[in-house]
């Protein structure tokens, strides 16, 4: 299947804000009090929120990726 190249454009650019948006929240979550318990361990609510990121930038990548495949393609 060929995709129209503003299809492409739109899946780059959703893939490259997740990548820079991602990262700025997991600062925000880091800093958060919730985010480590009284000897500094990681917390479920740190936990959850960085497999979120990350599962969350993964997709973005692919997202931009498939972007790029189908703008080269």
């Amino acid at each position: 299947m060929e995709l129209p190249a503003i299809l492409a454009v739109v899946l780059i650019v959703a893939g490259l804000w997740s990548l820079a948006v991602w990262p700025q929240f997991l600062r925000r979550v880091r800093k958060d009090p919730r985010s480590r318990d009284a000897n500094g361990k990681a917390t479920r609510f740190l936990t959850v929120h960085v497999v979120l990121v990350s599962i969350s930038m993964l997709l973005g990548a692919a997202t931009a990726a498939i972007g790029i495949a189908g703008l080269l393609g």
